[in-house]
């Protein structure tokens, strides 16, 4: 393939032709929605090897060079540029400078993961301390004991990756290591921020908010850690647990609109140091319930709810976003974070016709499918900008609703969607066996149209016979929610997509309802509807487009998940000469009259109940060139 760079990714292999050892990468902080003071990025130069399964587990004594942390070894922007394979082991080492004050002064030391493709092993000190499988989530390493035991002012650190790509039923999104059409290059390794912080010995490890926008009300769940030198739960945890109470204070500031980028802690600390606090909780709160946890002493406090004084109450909504942030103190550790009001629902409308609210008041939802790749980075974004060009040249194109595409991005993603005003549908990222094209898209294509309904318990022909993949992907669907929810911006999951690697959908819809009752639930989008959910999800690129069972007689909205993936090749901006898409075009001009003849088609089923549509796509990625924007972000064709 031809290989192509954004602007931004232009600039950073200006900046790597220089040899900056201290080669600042993707710095902005990576967790908005929780921030704390103590923060240091670790993206950057790390040293790199790449072995053979059969050389054993063995840590390399000698590495092959750089490679640039948080860019995998297959994009252009990791200097690396190699495709791993299922029967090699790719490496990673570097060192951790420690603060040895902060650690004798009892604070503790986290080492965070955004997310690695697909198993990571850890090592400290050239000991296994940690295994983590699963290429989508972030997971966290306490590294205090290994700090307390090092006498060196470094611990050394190793991540050895295993990633198997498509040749398993791990979650894998469009990755497949014989990419073409509309699957896409693998990758593997580290492709998130990688970043450490030291927090005090009973710290906030998670806070769950939940508004209730109707009455004015916010019910404030947190998770708090506590570990000492030995182990155990320290002494101020205990007294907690036998006097049953924890001092607490929340503070919930003014709402904002047109909210700035915050990049750093110290610029949030900026941002609301000025602000109104309009409701505050200062009190002691009980110990609701003890988690037993291997690496640390879990204690989930007692709810707090607190309430917004009526003439305070803004509501988020595309046109304006407004965010209230909140600072909360546990003991010593202070953190900081956002919340909006706003509510997504399905109400009928005086026709009898089901339809999607917000704040409910009805709203049609007119979307894109985003993918998320780059040419130079693949699945990470050549910069935090990279982002926001995207989202804000949806908006400006027409779309308020971003469907994100068995792909979970990075939360710096969310934060801008959540802050600019762009609603997102989530996709559960699809896992399972090798797809059996024939049933999952092309007689599937046409069943859907005749609305023959096929169900969910043909295992084999829907990739999904291992029992251990199913459990794998339940788990991971959970942590999904669980990770993502806190975030304004989002208004529906979507469980499975096109049929790939479906299972259990009925039972999968209960958990994810359980899991988070706020939100709309696409069960199925496209086709195998098992009748479960929130939404009757069609797609449609070839056929006259209708809706699929009358939406009067039917519990659920239609949404048109997917239509259009009109094709139109750039040579200058195409990375291959092949063309996958749903139409090809030849100039501009013909796509454009396409494209709003299409869109066209599809306005006029709002009043028969139509209620959201999603174009394919955003971008081209690879021998899809049927983006709104070329690959590398040069052209927008629409």
């Amino acid at each position: 393939m031809k290989q192509l760079y954004t602007s931004w990714g232009e600039k950073l292999k200006e900046e790597m032709k220089v040899g900056k050892e201290d080669l600042a990468v993707l710095t902005e902080y990576p967790r908005p929605s929780m921030m704390r003071d103590s923060y240091e990025n670790l993206n950057g130069w790390w040293d790199y090897a790449i072995t053979k399964q059969l050389d054993g587990e063995k840590i390399p004594d000698i590495y092959n060079g750089k490679i640039l942390v948080p860019y995998s070894p297959e994009a252009a922007l990791s200097g690396v540029e190699h495709q791993l394979q299922p029967d090699e082991y790719l490496w990673y080492h570097r060192e951790l400078v420690l603060d040895r004050k902060k650690l004798d002064q009892g604070m503790r030391l986290l080492l965070h993961f955004g997310a690695v493709d697909q198993t990571a092993y850890v090592y400290v000190d050239g000991k296994e301390v940690m295994t983590h499988v699963g290429g989508y989530l972030p997971f966290t390493l306490d590294l205090t004991p290994y700090a307390r035991k090092s006498r060196a002012d470094a611990l050394d650190l190793v991540v050895k990756v295993k990633d198997v790509s498509d040749t398993s039923y791990h979650a894998r999104g469009k990755q497949k290591l014989q990419r073409g059409g509309m699957y896409y290059t693998a990758q593997s390794g580290i492709w998130q921020t990688v970043w450490m912080e030291y927090v005090p010995a009973l710290a906030i490890a998670e806070v769950n908010v939940v508004a209730d926008s109707d009455h004015g009300k916010v019910c404030f769940t947190i998770l708090a850690q506590g570990k000492n030198e030995t182990n155990e739960l320290t002494d101020i945890c205990e007294n907690f647990m036998t006097n049953a109470g924890l001092p607490v204070t929340i503070r919930i500031f003014a709402s904002s609109h047109a909210r700035a980028n915050i990049e750093t802690p110290h610029a949030k600390i900026q941002e609301i140091s000025g602000k109104t606090v309009i409701a505050e909780y200062k009190d002691s709160t009980i110990i609701r319930k003890k988690v037993e946890s291997s690496d640390n002493p879990n204690l989930y406090l007692e709810d707090i709810v607190l309430e917004i004084p009526e003439a305070d109450r803004k509501f988020w909504s595309v046109e304006t976003p407004y965010l209230y942030d909140y600072e909360i103190l546990l003991g010593e550790d202070v953190i900081y974070g956002y919340f909006a009001l706003r509510t997504f629902t399905k109400e009928k409308d005086k026709d009898g016709i089901w339809r999607i609210c917000l704040n409910h008041h009805p709203i049609f939802m007119e979307g894109v499918l985003d993918q998320g790749y780059w040419p130079d980075g693949l699945m990470t974004p050549p910069a935090d900008a990279a982002y926001i060009f995207d989202i804000m040249g949806m908006k400006e194109t027409g779309f308020h609703m971003i469907r994100k595409h068995i792909k979970i991005e990075p939360e710096r993603f969310y934060f801008h969607c959540d802050r600019l005003g762009m609603i997102v549908w989530q996709d559960m990222v699809n896992g399972g066996r090798s797809y059996k094209d024939w049933y999952v898209t092309y007689l599937a294509t046409v069943l859907s149209f005749l609305q023959i309904k096929s169900n969910d318990r043909h295992r084999k022909l829907l990739s999904r016979e291992d029992e251990a993949g199913q459990r794998e992907w339940q788990q991971e669907m959970l942590e999904t929610i669980a990770l993502l929810k806190k975030h304004p911006c989002i208004s529906t999951w979507v469980i499975f997509n096109e049929g790939w690697g479906q299972f259990s959908t009925n039972e999968m819809v209960a958990l994810a309802r359980e899991a988070d009752p706020t939100r709309l639930i696409d069960a199925a989008s496209g086709w195998y509807d098992q009748g479960s959910g929130d939404m009757n999800s069609f797609h449609n690129y070839f056929f006259p487009l209708v809706i699929p069972r009358d939406p009067r007689k039917n519990e659920r909205v239609a949404v048109l998940s997917e239509y259009g993936g009109y094709s139109y090749g750039i040579p200058e901006h195409t990375t291959t000469e092949a063309i996958y898409g749903y139409g090809t075009y030849k100039d501009t001009e013909s796509l454009k009259a396409a494209y709003e003849k299409r869109r066209q088609e599809a306005m006029r089923l709002i009043p028969q109940g139509l209620c959201a549509s999603v174009y394919t796509q955003v971008s081209d990625i690879e021998d899809e060139v049927n983006g709104i924007y070329t690959y590398d972000r040069k052209v927008k064709k629409i």
